[in-house]
């Protein structure tokens, strides 16, 4: 039922304050960040997008290279045993490798599933920094992001139907719709900061400097501006960038009172080892 239905449909039965209390809480409801989809709907929509991606290679070319792909999913193995993680056992955290130089960028769906391109891979420099970028995309899964964004896109009409106890026909319609799905991932600068927050949080219980996000931050910014075509434009289309971010994570390293890191916490040896396999 559409929205302009939906509004028919109250009109006529004399409805119209209790559609009225409907629709101004799903605005609220969207304010507050309130997610209106379950666990199960992120593990689902998850899903639908990973084989949305494994059937257009055009698009998302994967890379067949395991040890490049074993090396990646040991670092988000080792993050996802922090004591913060919340869903380590209802969402897969899987890794999958997209073999695109000329893209540097990362991202984690609803429900887990983490996918990171070779240029991103290719363009930092220790593996603690790339531990901080994974960390910060498992923040989003995390925290939801996902599908709260869905619940603010489709607003009062399933806000409605959810809160009368019908079984919306637009859930499915959803899982089935790729491009719908994929719109989910552009966050907002709040969704940044609260990833990168958690990718601090994380980083604590792990072999790995905490901070280290701000080395990929500060090599990025250094980078930026140069051309709207550069390899950095797809990861600022999803992830908003700018100086407060790194003054963040300073100012959680200042908190914590976090000693500087030391070349074991970096772990450079092991990322050029990786590194040359994808030469």
């Amino acid at each position: 039922m559409g929205f302009l239905q939906s509004i028919t449909g109250w009109a006529r039965h004399g409805r119209w304050h209790l559609y009225g209390l409907f629709a101004s809480c799903a605005c609220v409801l969207a304010a507050c960040g309130l997610n209106l989809f379950s666990i199960d709907d992120d593990s689902r929509f998850g899903a639908q997008m990973d084989n949305e991606i494994r059937t257009t290679p055009s698009q998302y070319p994967i890379l067949n290279n395991e040890g490049v792909r074993g090396y990646v999913q040991r670092v988000v193995d080792r993050i996802k045993m922090s004591p913060k993680i919340k869903y380590r056992d209802k969402f897969p955290y899987k890794v999958t490798v997209i073999n695109d130089d000329r893209t540097i960028n990362a991202f984690a769906t609803p429900g887990g599933y983490v996918y990171v391109y070779t240029g991103l891979l290719k363009f930092i420099d220790n593996e603690s920094t790339l531990a901080g970028v994974l960390a910060h995309e498992i923040g989003h899964a995390e925290e939801r992001h996902g599908t709260k964004h869905m619940t603010t896109a489709l607003g009062a009409d399933i806000a409605m139907q959810v809160a009368l106890g019908n079984n919306p026909s637009q859930l499915a319609q959803i899982a089935g719709n790729a491009a719908v799905l994929l719109g989910t991932l552009k966050n907002s600068r709040d969704d940044e900061l609260e990833a990168d927050t958690d990718s601090f949080l994380y980083l604590q219980s792990t072999p790995y400097w905490p901070g280290s996000i701000k080395y990929f931050f500060e090599k990025m910014l250094q980078q930026q501006g140069r051309s709207s075509s550069s390899p950095l434009a797809e990861w600022t289309s999803t992830h908003p960038t700018d100086q407060k971010r790194t003054d963040n994570v300073n100012k959680l390293l200042k908190d914590y009172q976090t000693p500087a890191p030391t070349a074991p916490m970096l772990m450079a040896d092991n990322y050029r080892s990786m590194l040359r396999q994808l030469r």
